[in-house]
C-alpha cells in the first residue's frame, strides 16, 4: 500500500496503548479508523478523544475470543466506511501466570490463546475474505513479540508460545496471500523503537479485565498485577533506571512496513540478532538450547546456567 488518505484501518486492543498510537498514526495519514476494544469505558473515551483530536473514528466494543464479536466488527465497519483496507489484529493480554510452567493454571492458558491466538485467527477469518474481494491493495498486520516471536524468554512461557503461535499463523497468511495472488498483503509487528526504553502498555498489568470463565483461584485483581512497579524495583536495585520510549515510534514502524510491504517489522536489535542466530545453530546443531538460560531483569530472578 502506498496511498493512505481516505482508506479504512480497524485496530483491535486500539483503547490505550499500542493499539491507541496505530489509530492515531494512522488517522494522521488521512485514513479513517476503527477503534475496538473489549473494554467499553475504553473505546468511549478514547473514541471521544481522538475526535476531539480531528480524527474519523468509530468505536466498536468488541472481544476478539469471539468470532460473532469479530464478525459483528466487521460488519459494522463496512456499514460505517463501506470498506476495511488495513487490519491490525493488536490485541493481546499477559494472562498472569504463578510458578512454573508445571504450574500454570490451565485457564492462564485458555484466556492468552484465545485472547492473543485465536483473537488473530477471528480477524483473519473475519475480514480477510472482504479484503481480498475488495481487489485493492490492503494490508494485515498482526501484533506478535520479541519475546516468543523470536526466542522466548523461559519465565513467561504463556505469553512466548502465544506470540510464537501468532508468529507461524502470519507466516502462512503471508505464503497463502502470495501463492493466490491476493492484493492484500500481511506483516509481523514485533513493537519496537529506535528510542532506547520500554513500551509503556497495558501488558504490564497482567491478569486485567480477567472474564469469569477463566477465573481461578489467587487469580490476579480485575485491574490488573503491577509488574511494571515489581521490574521497576529489581531495576532500582541494579542501579539502572527505568527509561520510556515513545509508543509513536512503534506506530511510524508500523505504517513504513506496510509502505514497504516488510515482513518482519521490527527495529534491529545486535543482542536479539545474536539470540536468533544461537538458536537456528542450536536447531541446526540439534545441541542444548543454552542460549535462553542468559541473566535478564525481566524475570523475578535471573535465570542461572547450570
Amino acid at each position: 500500500m502506498q496511498d493512505f488518505a481516505g482508506k479504512v484501518a480497524v485496530v483491535t486492543g486500539a483503547g490505550q496503548g499500542i493499539g491507541r498510537a496505530l489509530v492515531e498514526r494512522f488517522c494522521a495519514e488521512g485514513m479513517k479508523a476503527v477503534v475496538a476494544d473489549v473494554v467499553p469505558d475504553l473505546v468511549e473515551r478514547t473514541t471521544a478523544e481522538l475526535r476531539e483530536a480531528g480524527c474519523g473514528v468509530t468505536g466498536v466494543v468488541t472481544d476478539v475470543t469471539s468470532l460473532e464479536s469479530v464478525e459483528a466488527l466487521r460488519d459494522a465497519t463496512l456499514a460505517t466506511y463501506g470498506a476495511v483496507h488495513v487490519l491490525c489484529n493488536n490485541a493481546g493480554i499477559g494472562s498472569g501466570p504463578e510458578g512454573q510452567l508445571w504450574e500454570h493454571h490451565v485457564n492462564d492458558w485458555r484466556w492468552s490463546f484465545d485472547v492473543n491466538v485465536l483473537g488473530v485467527v477471528n480477524g483473519i477469518r473475519a475480514f480477510a475474505q472482504t479484503m481480498i474481494a475488495q481487489d485493492v491493495e490492503g494490508h494485515i498486520v498482526n501484533t506478535t513479540s520479541g519475546n516468543g516471536g523470536f526466542t522466548p524468554l523461559i519465565n513467561s512461557a504463556v505469553y512466548a508460545a502465544t506470540k510464537s503461535a501468532v508468529t507461524t499463523v502470519t507466516e502462512c497468511l503471508w505464503g497463502q496471500l502470495r501463492q493466490s495472488g491476493a492484493k492484500v498483503s500481511a506483516s509481523l509487528l514485533y513493537p519496537s523503537t529506535v528510542t532506547p526504553g520500554l513500551l509503556n502498555t497495558g501488558i504490564w498489568r497482567p491478569g486485567a479485565n480477567r472474564p469469569d470463565r477463566y477465573d481461578r483461584p489467587g487469580a490476579p485483581p480485575k485491574e490488573g498485577r503491577d509488574s511494571l512497579g515489581a521490574f521497576q524495583q529489581r531495576m532500582d536495585a541494579a542501579g539502572l533506571p527505568v527509561v520510556f520510549a515513545p509508543l509513536s515510534e512503534v506506530a511510524d514502524l508500523c505504517l513504513a512496513g506496510i509502505r514497504a510491504d516488510t515482513f518482519w517489522i521490527t527495529v534491529p536489535s545486535d543482542a536479539q540478532s545474536a539470540k536468533i542466530l544461537a538458536r537456528a545453530r542450536s536447531q541446526v546443531d540439534r545441541s542444548d538450547p543454552d542460549y535462553l538460560l542468559e541473566a535478564n531483569l525481566m524475570a523475578a530472578r535471573p535465570a542461572a546456567r547450570p
